[in-house]
């Protein structure tokens, strides 16, 4: 589990944040924590997928704010989550596991997260649970980067 465990928690993460997820891809990646070249590390993407993470927090508060059931929502995060796994797959496993790993974590976030949630963003109490599904995304993110391998570049 340890090999996938970074791979399923960027995943999970998607699920409940989708950008959260994003942003802490950047970071991984600065750090050397991923796997390929493909997620961008630079001071600008990473202050550019956390200004969006941030805005995405905003927005889930908003009355107009989509179900993450929808389908392109879901299929947004279910790509984010198999993206990200594949990055954080650990050395020991392959890749396509990692993939898999983030697709079933992405799942179990949106799924849990909008169980959690409920169905009203627009009560206070709908809000809370909404600030502390970001503040549990942010955390979880987080410990996801900081536990994922580090790697020599080109792996």
């Amino acid at each position: 589990m340890r090999d996938h465990g970074a791979s399923f928690g960027i995943g999970f993460v998607a699920g409940l944040r989708s950008l959260t997820a994003c942003a802490a891809l950047t970071f991984a990646a600065a750090q050397r924590r991923t796997r390929g070249g493909f997620i961008p590390s630079g001071p600008g993407a990473r202050g550019l997928a956390t200004a969006a993470a941030l805005a995405e927090m905003a927005g889930d508060k908003m009355p107009f704010a989509p179900d993450r059931r929808i389908l392109p929502s879901f299929a947004a995060r279910l790509v984010i989550g198999a993206a990200g796994g594949w990055a954080l797959a650990g050395r020991r496993t392959s890749p396509e596991a990692g993939a898999l790993a983030g697709l079933v974590g992405a799942v179990a976030g949106t799924l849990i997260g909008r169980a959690a949630r409920g169905p009203d963003s627009r009560t206070p109490p709908g809000r809370a649970r909404g600030l502390a599904e970001d503040a549990a995304a942010v955390a979880l993110a987080a410990g996801v980067v900081a536990s994922a391998e580090r790697r020599m570049r080109g792996v």
